[in-house]
């Protein structure tokens, strides 16, 4: 085990978190905590943005010092008082606060421990059962590039086409702390969990603080629910398994005709438990949670770009508390800060780049401050859209309760300027994210956005097994906090959407749709909820959006990729929502709204929090014969979800701890292949051993082959394919299969047919396919047999330079070809 590596990588984050505290502390002035659990990712953002930019003039040394004198000079601009350094003296210019400090390294130390542990039993970049041979690849070829974006180590002599802003910056925390790759994978993987469950104990602490909640129990609850809750569909699972008699045959039959379980895989007990099918629940798709994630192990995009969105969502929050007053520091936020974060997504996770933008969209539409303000001349455009003014800050301005006179129009002016605020801000984060967007992202493949038919639309047992949990705290949260007239037109309403979505075969109207509108309704009715209603509003809007539209790629079958990319996003909003909603249930008469981030209050240009006579304590209700019933109910509830979505973890966690490495706990990522693949071990460290980027000639990442496919029992997601290129990032001519998604079906196979040419070809067409894609050496392992049959080169300008196992390797010398 590599406990020096570990250590040096914790000394890495301790720097970047004392450099991220200042940047978040001028963020969130006004928070509790002054956002000290976001100072990584912050920290991480600042190092990566300058290195990415130089990087695409030259990456290496020089990009990497770009980004730590970035970070260093943010940091101590932020942090430093100018006037003191002028007169000789060093003091802090914003006020960091120690405990919250205290509690984020804690927290970040723990999940970075815990994933440490997991990996440790589990480190192989295996290619089975998810992305780690794409993830590893691209890891290897930015350690080997010299410019961005770096060449695509499965389709050589062309950039590539991928998402790799989360590789780059784990690249750049592998060359502060000189570690090579094949550690740096474990090691990144176990940061960036840690950056996310930080990230949403500060935020939920932060929001639950400002309705004066315990900062460390809804940070707790968040951290939790982000990080190590599941799904339902295990508790369900052994629940249904427990019912007596026929019944649990018939229950799951019920289960399986609705989901993507068998029978015999619902009644499956404990025993027989896998973790991996909890993340196939809805038909057709992927629905992934990060405990899963991180369990499974790659190092990919969707989960990379976490600690980032919830870093956007503390910028959207920062313009929530911001007073109406302050329009420069709110154009800053939603016109500066959000744009860049908003940018720097799209190299990290395209998929998220249009919820950053969201964000700040709904930011500026519940936010105190009219976002008509941050426009120029925004009031004459303001008056001119039909309706009274804003009823609601008129009433602020009396004194008398807001929101009660709020009308349609009203409401949505406010909205349509929120729209021409987000407008603007995805305007100019287009704009700095536009070599990204208009050279990487763009692809081969036709891509289009498509609706959804009833068909293809999830059903109601499995939205419930996979937002279940968060719907129980969440709504139980906000019927407790709006206050109705008439609850049982509520109850009638929910009931009729339920009927309604079943019938017209949209479920999500008995789901995410009366979330999304309660929470709506709530934010602009109530005292007593905050910027987590805002959260919950975006994750609710994300699962009804997928509902009705899906991105029609190559990447995967119908909308697949669709939910797997966005679910990811909804379970960080709904998580960090929940912390704070169970805070405030397992308050109960403890939770008082102190009015300081509720969008309607008046808020004091000094950045102290006008609270409005009268505010609301929120109480727990009468007690029954001497019982407090409802006290009773919300303990219940909390604790059955807690317990409902633990178990999977412990059963998990469990048998995975179970499987000792033969040779004992390792980060090294690629030691299976010494223990798994010798024969071929020793070939793959001489190619790895190779400077800068060759290209390499291996058998194509895909089974078709003309008249059928070829002999490999499996290609993709197997050994068989492209193990040389993926595990040293020495790009091959026409790798994984994946590369239909980025080049187009005919692009791809263009290739693949000339690697074919190249194997079996004559002489002279060999010769010219070689040339023309630059190839220095040629792999001929089992893949190749298997694909070929027997392979020889025995031509000039063809010449054996390694053999051990099976393997063969050929380097070709182009001047000696080209006489041929």
């Amino acid at each position: 085990m590599e406990y020096a590596l570990v250590a040096r990588w914790l000394v890495l984050y301790a720097a970047l978190f004392a450099l991220g505290l200042p940047l978040v502390a001028r963020l969130l002035p006004r928070a509790d905590g002054r956002g000290a659990g976001l100072a990584v990712p912050a920290a991480l953002v600042t190092l990566s943005v300058p290195a990415y930019w130089v990087g695409r003039v030259t990456w290496g040394p020089t990009a990497l010092a770009a980004g730590v004198a970035t970070l260093l000079l943010a940091s101590a601009l932020a942090g430093l008082d100018v006037a003191a350094l002028r007169q000789g003296r060093i003091r802090l210019a914003v006020d960091i606060d120690r405990g919250a400090a205290t509690d984020a390294a804690a927290v970040f130390l723990l999940g970075f421990g815990v994933v440490v542990a997991i990996r440790a039993f589990d480190p192989a970049v295996l290619p089975i059962g998810g992305e780690k041979f794409l993830d590893f690849g691209l890891l290897k070829t930015l350690d080997r590039s010299t410019v961005l974006p770096p060449e695509d180590f499965w389709f050589a002599n062309q950039p590539v086409k991928y998402y790799y802003g989360g590789h780059l910056t784990a690249t750049l925390l592998s060359w502060l702390t000189a570690t090579p790759p094949r550690f740096a994978y474990n090691l990144a993987l176990a940061g960036f969990y840690a950056a996310l469950v930080t990230a949403a104990f500060e935020l939920a602490a932060a929001v639950g603080a400002d309705r004066g909640l315990s900062r460390r129990v809804a940070g707790g609850f968040a951290a939790f629910f982000v990080g190590v809750a599941s799904n339902l569909v295990t508790t369900g699972r052994l629940a249904l398994s427990a019912l007596p008699g026929s019944l649990d045959r018939t229950a799951a039959g019920y289960v399986a005709e609705r989901t993507d379980y068998t029978v015999e895989t619902v009644l499956a007990g404990a025993e027989s438990f896998s973790y991996w099918s909890a993340s196939r629940v809805i038909p057709g798709t992927i629905n992934e949670f990060p405990l899963f994630s991180w369990l499974n192990g790659d190092l990919h995009a969707h989960m990379m770009g976490t600690p980032t969105l919830l870093l956007a969502a503390a910028v959207g929050y920062a313009y929530y508390r911001t007073p109406a007053s302050s329009v420069r520091r709110r154009r800053a936020l939603l016109f500066g800060v959000l744009p860049i974060l908003a940018a720097w997504q799209a190299v990290v996770d395209t998929w998220s780049f249009p919820s950053i933008l969201a964000v700040g969209w709904l930011a500026a539409a519940f936010a105190p401050a009219d976002p008509w303000t941050l426009l120029p001349g925004g009031g004459r455009l303001r008056s001119l859209l039909p309706g009274d003014s804003d009823p609601a800050a008129a009433a602020t301005a009396r004194g008398d309760p807001p929101i009660a006179t709020r009308t349609a129009a009203a409401e949505l002016r406010r909205v349509g300027g929120a729209l021409a605020v987000a407008a603007i801000g995805a305007t100019i984060a287009s704009v700095l994210a536009a070599p990204f967007l208009l050279g990487t992202a763009t692809g081969g493949s036709e891509r289009s956005i498509e609706l959804l038919g009833p068909e293809l639309r999830s059903g109601l047992g499995p939205l419930l097994l996979v937002h279940g949990a968060f719907l129980g705290g969440l709504m139980g949260s906000l019927l407790t906090r709006v206050r109705v007239a008439r609850p049982w037109l509520l109850v009638g309403g929910v009931a009729a959407a339920v009927a309604v979505g079943l019938q017209i075969g949209f479920a999500a109207l008995a789901v995410s749709v009366p979330l999304l509108l309660l929470a709506w309704i709530a934010l602009r009715t109530s005292e007593s909820v905050g910027y987590e209603a805002v959260l919950v509003v975006a994750g609710a809007g994300l699962v009804t959006l997928v509902e009705l539209v899906y991105v029609n790629e190559q990447a995967g079958p119908g909308r697949m990729n669709t939910v797997f990319k966005t679910y990811i996003q909804v379970w960080v909003f709904f998580g960090t929502a929940t912390g704070v909603a169970l805070a405030g249930l397992w308050a109960g008469d403890g939770a008082t709204d102190s009015g300081a981030d509720r969008p309607d209050r008046a808020v004091e240009p000094d950045g102290g929090d006008a609270k409005a006579s009268g505010a609301e304590t929120t109480t727990t209700g009468s007690d029954i014969g001497g019982i407090p019933w409802r006290r009773v109910a919300v303990v219940g509830l909390v604790i059955a979800l807690v317990a409902s979505t633990s178990i999977y973890g412990v059963l998990a966690v469990g048998a995975h701890f179970s499987n000792a490495p033969a040779d004992g706990p390792t980060l090294d990522a690629t030691q299976f292949v010494r223990t798994d693949h010798p024969d071929q071990a020793a070939a793959i460290a001489w190619v790895d051993a190779r400077e800068g980027q060759p290209t390499l000639l291996e058998a194509p990442g895909t089974a078709t082959y003309p008249g059928g496919t070829d002999g490999r029992d499996r290609v993709m997601y197997s050994w068989n394919a492209n193990p040389a290129s993926s595990l040293t990032g020495v790009p091959t001519v026409a790798g994984w299969q994946h590369e239909v998604g980025y080049r187009g079906q005919r692009g791809y196979l263009d290739r693949v047919r000339d690697v074919d040419a190249m194997y079996t070809g004559n002489a002279a067409t060999r010769a010219a396919l070689l040339e023309r894609y630059g190839v220095d050496y040629i792999w001929v392992g089992p893949g190749e047999r298997a694909r070929y049959g027997p392979v020889s080169f025995r031509t000039g300008g063809i010449e054996q330079v390694h053999q051990s196992g099976d393997v063969t390797i050929y380097a070709v010398d182009h001047n000696a070809l080209s006489k041929e």
